[in-house]
């Protein structure tokens, strides 16, 4: 993190992250449209396909690192610490319980709105700028929070929903630990 914020991390390294993450927020989408799916409450609704525009913007931004860096993402291969988060979301998405799924999402945005925040206090490589500043925005942080809301209307304290949440900090871990 500390080579995106100050442009030390090589490009080549930070190439093999936008083609992995592409990978893992199609499928961080389609275990929102899972979500969608199982919510019976109305609200829920425009809480979901907000968090789903909001995964569409991300990819947007990916979409314009790949056109100008000549990132193939289409047909990514995903490594295996993607796969298996992607894998676990699926999985966990299709069982349809809403609260142990919103559980098994939430670390990914909790994170990433705090590395956002935390990496936008130092003075940032313009190489990088625009990822924290993706991340550092207001709009990122109420999307997490929002997601939060919805992790405390439908999850109960089980030992599923924490595991959930303990096993999707450990891929989040993994993820960024992976030699992309």
């Amino acid at each position: 993190m500390r080579g995106l914020a100050d442009g030390t991390l090589p490009l080549q390294s930070f190439k093999g992250y936008v083609a992995q993450d592409a990978y893992f927020l199609e499928g961080f989408a389609r275990a929102y449209a899972f979500c969608l799916a199982h919510s019976t409450a109305r609200e829920d609704l425009y809480g979901f396909a907000a968090l789903i525009q909001g995964v569409i913007d991300e990819l947007k931004l990916h979409r314009s690192y790949a056109e100008r860096w000549k990132v193939e993402l289409a047909g990514v291969l995903p490594v295996e610490a993607t796969k298996a988060y992607v894998d676990f979301l699926l999985a966990t998405a299709g069982r349809g319980e809403l609260g142990e799924t919103i559980a098994a999402m939430t670390p990914c945005m909790r994170l990433y709105a705090f590395l956002g925040r935390a990496l936008a206090k130092a003075k940032v490589a313009p190489l990088y700028a625009e990822w924290v500043k993706t991340y550092a925005d207001p709009g990122f942080e109420a999307l997490a929070v929002q997601l939060e809301t919805l992790l405390d209307a439908h999850a109960t304290d089980t030992e599923a929903v924490r595991g959930n949440y303990r096993r999707a900090m450990e891929l989040e871990f993994g993820f960024f630990a992976a030699n992309l």
